[in-house]
């Protein structure tokens, strides 16, 4: 990704279309973006805010200002280009300067040679990176209470979600059964209206609903009768990651007759604001993204939810924090928006994050306590462990067992993977009812063609009692998720188990000299997989969580700078889904799903972060940041570190000891968050000053994309104030300098310790220090290189005050020779 500065920026995005090879780009140009212009053009006042204040887009200044720039953005293409010839998408007058145009190749050229023209970088894509939680994170009894209860959990705060939209109508959304929601005078969003039923999306809880698809539209990926021209979630991932902030409290997870618990969001009372980007089949784009970003910042959302990155990093930016996507989240975390990123799916390899930026928190995601398991029992007396969440079959009663591959109608019918079990006219009816039917596990379920859900339909239809999917064959490392369905089922995903499975079939099935079968022998039964067991070996980093070190350009350099920031439940998330939602081929047609990514964890941290601003109202995002992350836990249920699930040299799944490249600062601890005694605060400024510090970084890069010179640096990167310290290439000794502010009530003394890996030796001065309420101090650390290992040094400084309170920021560091 690039960031443009005080330019404008015009998004190009890759186009399908057949005309001229016209896509899409981002350019930006000469001129001040409202939160940044102090004064200067004849007849427009200044508008910048300081760093953490909001917006004041109602005022006539900041109103004639965007009118000017806007007038601006089409006066420069209409001067160059031809009417028709192009299209203006969006323009971007609030946190950046520019415009998306949709434009021929040639064209793009000419702009990029404009007088006034900062930068023009072709578009791309982005995609998904895809309740028992509360309880497991101690909200109910910890949290809650100090808000007045769940039903004032986030009274007022508006989160706002850049994600697929969201179906208005499901119970987490509801407000039948709440009290009325009052207005909120600081937020200016609209609501759009259904254009198939003329109903408005917004509800009270629902407080804004818009959608964005121009650049969709322009690239001729949107298909309006199933991406919907509204906020209508045609996905299920925005209703999903919205009900896990912010959804209601004790809505009953009812599928296939069972209740599977109550769903709650993290911040149950906080409000609603839907800002669609992203789309079922191709994702998003990021000039629509951007001018998602760019509404929701005017519109006043005091939180961002992002479970969105990009597919991949564009080849044509240099340096990660420095797009238009980043750059867009900078002026939002200046206008004081609290950002929450998902880290990204791409674990449990190294530098495979899609979250890179200081000013954004990056969240990767943990599975929480609860498992669930089944088992199937067979004649031979052995148990085979799978998974499923079914009921179980009869008591005490075995069924026979049939395979659909000896079920057939006919041959002819090969052709439909008949052993998948997705079509039941291809089997046999007689033969299968009453018994268990078994069927195969092929790539067409990784695949998504096939489901188990169609499993169970196809079982059902045939009157069979039971299904069992049986994994023959599979890429080491497939991760099997439980899937809820309502007959007894089972998925045995251990190959080995599977050809026990068969095995036990083949002797107790008697053929025919043509191998057709005479009579099925076989017996089984499926237990009962519909309860939870909860494990103290919780929480622990998922397989798929991406994984540090963060990267500062495309060319993999490491940054002096940790990522992912926290951990977060993002496991096997029960949560609201769209009944037109296609994203999980399990769940179409449910009001539910349990599905995994750093897309559900991003959302429990913009819940949580709620709360502490509910609390803490004048607070700073990284106030909120620090806030969270200095009071995390790096320990499990069982007091044991923290553990991350890896692949082995067989490519088996192992746990192994976490790192901070895991898991940040640790995992979530909402009740600590409230009130961390310390933080370490940073604003605008501070990341302007990392930017400027950075290596490699070109000044007119970074002032292309914020509009700001570089006045001044802080000697180095690691020097930037985040509850976190990095040092990728530490040669000799280096000194890293931090500030804390006491945000207690009253005067506290903190005793400073230190711990690293013996590779490296670290020392902090002074050893303690006392703060007064509201007063800040800085403290500094030595860090030297005893040797070089060519890996990693990992530690930690604890800060331990004299009235309970602890702080603990994580250490990363790597030696070189000098």
């Amino acid at each position: 990704m690039r960031i443009l500065d005080i330019g404008y920026i015009i998004l190009c995005l890759f186009t399908l279309l057949a005309v001229g090879k016209a896509e899409i780009y981002i350019a930006t140009v000469e001129g001040e973006p409202i939160i940044s212009y102090r004064g200067g053009v004849d007849g427009f006042e200044a508008t910048a805010v300081e760093s953490d204040e909001k917006i004041e887009t109602t005022s006539e200044l900041v109103t004639s200002y965007a009118r000017h720039l806007e007038k601006k953005h089409d006066m420069l293409l209409g001067m160059l280009f031809e009417h028709g010839t192009y299209k203006k998408l969006y323009s971007y007058r609030h946190l950046i300067n520019g415009f998306a145009v949709h434009l021929s190749t040639e064209q793009a050229e000419t702009l990029r040679r404009a007088p006034g023209v900062k930068s023009v970088q072709r578009d791309w894509k982005v995609r998904r990176l895809t309740t028992h939680t509360p309880q497991f994170l101690g909200l109910p009894t910890g949290v809650w209470p100090t808000g007045g209860g769940f039903d004032r959990a986030g009274e007022d705060i508006v989160i706002g979600f850049v994600d697929s939209g969201i179906y208005p109508h499901h119970p987490s959304f509801a407000t039948y059964h709440t009290d009325p929601y009052g207005p909120v005078p600081k937020y200016r969003g609209k609501c759009e209206v259904d254009p198939d039923t003329k109903k408005n999306f917004c509800n009270g809880k629902i407080i804004g609903a818009q959608h964005f698809a121009e650049a969709a539209i322009a690239a001729g990926a949107f298909n309006p009768s199933i991406d919907f021209a509204s906020p209508m979630d045609g996905d299920g991932h925005g209703s999903h990651t919205a009900a896990i902030a912010a959804g209601n409290n004790g809505i009953a997870v009812r599928m296939h007759g069972h209740e599977f618990g109550k769903a709650s969001g993290m911040a149950p009372r906080s409000r609603i604001a839907v800002y669609k980007a992203l789309y079922r089949l191709f994702g998003g784009f990021v000039a629509d993204v951007v001018a998602a970003i760019d509404q929701a910042v005017h519109d006043g959302v005091d939180i961002l939810s992002l479970s969105v990155g990009p597919n991949s990093p564009p080849a044509a930016t240099k340096t990660t924090y420095l797009n238009p996507f980043d750059a867009t989240l900078l002026g939002a975390v200046k206008a004081g928006v609290f950002v929450a990123q998902a880290a990204g799916n791409g674990g449990p390899f190294p530098k495979t994050l899609v979250s890179y930026s200081p000013w954004i928190v990056s969240v990767a995601a943990a599975i929480d306590d609860r498992r669930y398991k089944n088992h199937l029992i067979l004649g031979n007396g052995k148990i085979l462990a799978g998974l499923g969440l079914s009921p179980s079959t009869r008591a005490n009663r075995t069924y026979t067992l049939v395979a659909a591959n000896d079920l057939l109608l006919d041959s002819s019918v090969m052709k439909y993977s008949p052993s998948d079990c997705q079509r039941p006219d291809v089997l046999n009816k007689n033969l299968v009812m009453g018994n268990i039917l078994l069927c195969g596990y092929s790539f067409n379920f990784v695949a998504g063609t096939a489901s188990i859900k169609k499993v169970s339909e196809t079982a059902k239809a045939l009157g069979a009692i039971g299904f069992v999917l049986a994994v023959e064959n599979v890429s080491p490392g497939t991760k099997f998720d439980p899937v809820p369905v309502g007959i007894p089922g089972i998925l045995i995903c251990d190959v080995s188990k599977s050809m026990e499975l068969i095995d036990y079939y083949n002797i107790t099935t008697s053929r025919d000299w043509t191998g057709r079968v005479k009579s099925f022998k076989g017996v089984g039964s499926i237990g009962d997989g519909l309860m939870p067991v909860l494990h103290k070996s919780a929480p622990q980093v998922a397989l798929f969580s991406a994984r540090g070190p963060n990267i500062k350009d495309f060319s993999f350099q490491e940054a002096d700078l940790l990522k992912p920031d926290i951990l977060a439940p993002g496991s096997l998330i029960w949560a609201a889904w769209s009944p037109n939602g296609t994203d999980e081929p399990n769940y179409i047609g449910e009001g539910f799903a349990m599905i995994s990514g750093t897309s559900m964890a991003a959302p429990h941290i913009a819940g949580i972060a709620a709360l502490v601003k509910q609390k803490h109202p004048h607070w700073s995002p990284a106030a909120i940041k620090s806030a969270l992350m200095t009071t995390t836990t790096i320990l499990d249920r069982a007091g044991r570190p923290l553990q991350a699930q890896q692949y082995s040299e067989t490519e088996a799944m192992k746990f192994v000891t976490a790192t901070p490249f895991d898991y940040g600062s640790g995992h979530v601890n909402p009740t600590a968050a409230l009130d961390p005694g310390l933080i370490f605060d940073a604003g605008y400024e501070d990341y302007l000053g990392f930017l400027c510090t950075t290596p490699g970084i070109d000044v007119h890069e970074i002032k292309n994309y914020t509009t700001s010179q570089c006045n001044y640096t802080m000697g180095h990167p690691s020097n930037l104030n985040t509850p976190s310290i990095t040092v990728a290439h530490l040669v000799g000794t280096q000194t890293v300098t931090r500030t804390v502010t006491n945000v207690a009530d009253e005067e506290e003394t903190y005793v400073i310790t230190t711990r690293m890996a013996p590779a490296v030796a670290i020392e902090a001065t002074p050893s303690a220090m006392t703060i007064r309420p509201g007063a800040s101090r800085k403290f500094s650390l030595s860090l030297t290189a005893r040797s070089v290992t060519g890996a990693y040094s990992f530690g930690e400084v604890l800060m331990k005050g004299s009235r309970g309170h602890k702080v603990r920021i994580p250490v990363v560091a790597m030696g070189y020779q000098r």
